[in-house]
């Protein structure tokens, strides 16, 4: 079973205008954290992920999870 841990910080930080230098500084994580995350390459510890979830001010399950996030304008749409 795969333990890859699935988000949406590049999209969000993206949205927001911030680099990954200023997330980081925001989130008091060496910016090279951010990268990870965003490339899938590091799980945030559950602190971690809470405050990336307060920073953004959505819930944590809008950023992050166990299954890949549908690609933007994929839905199905009903006949």
């Amino acid at each position: 079973m795969s333990e890859t841990t699935y988000n949406r910080i590049a999209m969000l930080r993206a949205e927001r205008g911030l680099s990954r230098r200023q997330l980081a500084e925001a989130l008091g994580v060496h910016y090279q954290t951010v990268g990870y995350l965003e490339r899938g390459e590091y799980s945030p510890s559950l602190y971690l992920a809470l405050k990336i979830s307060e920073y953004f001010d959505v819930p944590v399950e809008v950023i992050f999870s166990t299954t890949p996030f549908p690609r933007i304008g994929s839905r199905e749409r009903s006949a």
